[in-house]
């Protein structure tokens, strides 16, 4: 991990050091980037703060200042030899996020974030560092987003990502970019090179070699084929438009429900607003962003809605319910919790078939907070009491995303029930309720998996 001091003393040798580029951020979040890029002390390392050159004679290097607040999304540079602080790389070629024989990871020294293709993101910004594991809070484990085919030596050699076979990095200006491989192009060469001025300071002290040891630890979890969702900017439901509903769920009280379980409901404060104003939030950051929510969570008024404002019950009579504080400044990664029924539009849903992160393809559906137009999402590689969250619809933290199958669940037209089992989860996998949250275990059949769709008043 690298330490808080070492960062503070590393951004500002940057801000100092060289021409002035344009930047992300003012300043990064210590904790936060501490908690997102840590160092694999474990990892096996071919090549360990060498550059990394294009076929010009140029160097690859990060500003940790270009992307998000935790180094994150930062844009591969391409930058005169020693001209430039983060010229460092390191080569895993097994470790905590590489568990793939014959793959390797590329790591920033300087922010300990891996080389990453998201084809997710629009044309001219798809390579970026990010967090290794592809979590932007670092806890993700292995991504083949961000592996590549390394056989040893130093190149020159073609860095392919593993979820695209067909593209290629290549030197494209100032950056580096992605295209269809070609051999012939020289652009699309790499080759790790001298060792590089300065490093990490964060404990690496690593020898360069040009030992290739591919050895790696049991390919016992399969690398995700789609890259994390990672943090940014949403958008505000109090300014969202209402929507007007265009059928009405079965109405119901509060105190209905006669279901198996006989877990107690908790009272909840009511929370009838989404913040529109800097207020402290449990998560990354610290401090709820307006503005980045305002980007992040965007209203579809486009969507397709054939059940508004509904409530989710349990079995047990509980109903869904968000808090907005609950998760990071953006309102991504907010737990879904489980308290008494109410009318509070901190548990009102909307079902959405079809809008601008339901293509509609599957014949399913996504499930939408009124209160922070967040989507109902299961990422099975959080911790496993952390695998239902609600983030931004179509998969992105920054809002930009489309379709995510992590957030489309089947839906009956006309039923005022549901089985909560995501479409990523190859129907293996339901939500059921927790002690005090929305959890996710294997799918078993049973009424208390199934989940009542009403309207409380």
């Amino acid at each position: 991990m690298i330490p808080k001091t070492t960062l503070a003393l590393l951004f500002a040798a940057l801000a100092a050091a060289g021409p002035i580029q344009r930047r992300e951020v003012a300043s990064l979040n210590p904790d936060a980037t501490a908690e997102a890029q840590k160092r694999d002390d474990t990892a096996t390392r071919a090549f360990s703060n060498v550059q990394i050159k294009t076929s010009d004679g140029k160097c690859l290097s990060v500003d940790p200042l270009s992307g998000d607040f935790r180094a994150n999304l930062t844009p591969i540079q391409i930058t005169d030899c020693g001209s430039a602080q983060g010229q460092g790389w390191d080569v895993i070629t097994a470790g905590v996020h590489n568990d793939q024989k014959g793959q390797a990871l590329i790591v920033s020294t300087l922010t300990q974030a891996c080389f990453n293709f998201d084809p997710r993101r629009a044309a001219g910004n798809q390579v970026l560092l990010f967090s290794c594991g592809g979590r932007a809070d670092g806890g993700g484990q292995v991504t083949n987003s961000q592996l590549f085919a390394f056989t040893g030596g130093a190149g020159p050699l073609s860095l392919t990502p593993g979820n695209d076979p067909t593209k290629c990095f290549a030197a494209k200006g100032n950056v580096v970019d992605i295209a269809d491989c070609n051999d012939n192009d020289a652009s699309q060469k790499f080759t790790f090179g001298d060792a590089a001025a300065g490093g990490s300071d964060n404990g690496n002290n690593n020898d360069n070699n040009d030992n290739n040891d591919t050895s790696s630890s049991s390919a016992t979890a399969a690398a995700s084929s789609v890259p994390a969702a990672t943090q940014a900017p949403a958008t505000s439901a109090a300014a969202a438009p209402s929507a007007t509903p265009k059928s009405a769920a079965a109405a119901a009280t509060s105190s209905a429900g006669n279901g198996s379980q006989t877990t107690a409901a908790a009272s909840q404060p009511a929370v009838t607003a989404n913040p529109t104003t800097p207020v402290p939030v449990s998560g990354a950051g610290g401090t709820l962003n307006p503005t980045a929510v305002a980007e992040a969570q965007k209203f579809d008024a486009s969507a397709v809605r054939p059940l508004e404002s509904v409530n989710i019950r349990a079995a047990d009579g509980r109903c869904f319910f968000i808090d907005p504080t609950a998760g990071d400044f953006r309102e991504n990664l907010i737990p879904v919790g489980l308290a008494e029924c109410s009318e509070d539009a901190s548990q009102k849903f909307d079902i959405v078939t079809k809008g601008v992160h339901n293509d509609g393809q599957a014949g399913e559906a996504l499930i939408v907070s009124v209160l922070t137009n967040g989507c109902l999402n299961f990422d099975g590689r959080r911790a496993a009491n952390d695998q239902v969250i609600l983030f931004s619809c179509g998969g992105r933290a920054d809002g930009d995303g489309q379709t995510a199958t992590s957030q489309l669940f089947p839906f009956e037209a006309g039923s005022d029930t549901i089985l909560l089992t995501p479409n990523s989860a190859d129907k293996q996998t339901c939500l059921i309720a927790g002690a005090d949250r929305v959890e996710a275990a294997q799918c078993s059949g049973q009424k208390d998996q199934t989940f009542e769709l009403v309207e409380v008043l």
